[in-house]
Formats: C-alpha cells, sequence, structure tokens
C-alpha cells in the first residue's frame, strides 16, 4: 500500500508542477501582450511608467510630417496641440488610408529619446467616412420605403 501511495504522490506532485508553469507562463504572455490606450497628452504626463508598457496612441497625421522608407514610416501625430514623432517599423507597409490629416492609431513603445516606436499602424480617412454634402439645387435624396 505504501508504494502505491508513493507512486500517486509522485504523480500528483509532477501533474501540479506543470500545472502552475503553464499557469505562470500564460500569465506572463498576457502581461506582454497587454497594452493601454493613452492620449499624446496623457503619454507626455506619464513619468517612468511610460518606458515599461506596450501603449495605443490616436491622433491626426500631421500634414507634411510622413516620410516614408519602402515599408516604414516617420510622421508626427497631433491630438489637442500636442504632438508626437512616431516611428513605425511594422511587418506590412502602412495602410493605403495613411496619409495627411486621416486618423491614425499607433501600437508600440515610447523611448527616452521621445519618439514613440510602433509596430503596428492602423488609419482610416476622415473624409471617406463622413457624410456627402448636398449639392444646391440637387432633387432632395428619397426617403427610403416603409414597406406598408
Amino acid at each position: 500500500m505504501s508504494q502505491t501511495r508513493n507512486k500517486y504522490l509522485k504523480f500528483g506532485s509532477a501533474i501540479t508542477l506543470i500545472v502552475l508553469t503553464l499557469a505562470y507562463l500564460a500569465y506572463l504572455g498576457a502581461q506582454e501582450s497587454k497594452s493601454y490606450y493613452v492620449t499624446i497628452k496623457e503619454l507626455h504626463g506619464m513619468g517612468d511608467d511610460v518606458y515599461k508598457k506596450n501603449l495605443r496612441v490616436a491622433g491626426n497625421v500631421l500634414p507634411g510630417s510622413i516620410k516614408m522608407n519602402g515599408p516604414h514610416a516617420d510622421f508626427q501625430l497631433v491630438e489637442n496641440g500636442e504632438t508626437l514623432r512616431v516611428v513605425y517599423k511594422g511587418s506590412e507597409p502602412p495602410p493605403d488610408t495613411f496619409k495627411d490629416n486621416a486618423q491614425a492609431l499607433a501600437m508600440g513603445v515610447y523611448k527616452h529619446d521621445g519618439v514613440f516606436y510602433a509596430n503596428e499602424l492602423q488609419a482610416k480617412c476622415a473624409s471617406k467616412y463622413a457624410p456627402q454634402q448636398q449639392q444646391p439645387g440637387a432633387p432632395a435624396a428619397q426617403q427610403p420605403s416603409k414597406g406598408y
């Protein structure tokens, strides 16, 4: 009986150790992939904590600031008078909608040199999603049928 109990105890210990190791690795992975959304103003006011976190920063692309180098881009984001230099070096080129005055979301890290290094970039052209203006003298848009 003692040998059987000893065998189960060793097996249970090994299983417990494996489960705890997997849980710890899952926790570390979740912490590593976590990113915080901040405004440019919040980014500038975060202190030394800003250098330790993965961040998401949004703003409008400053007109004339885009410098393309192959699939990489160097540009400035502006939001409420605050500017931020962004260097994008992702695995894919910036999206087609990435241009002057486009709304952009950069994901990456902020370094001590005051530059935000993005490894992911999303953009949408504000004019593409704005409602269309009606031309003067044009007939009013027809209201959709209510079906009754």
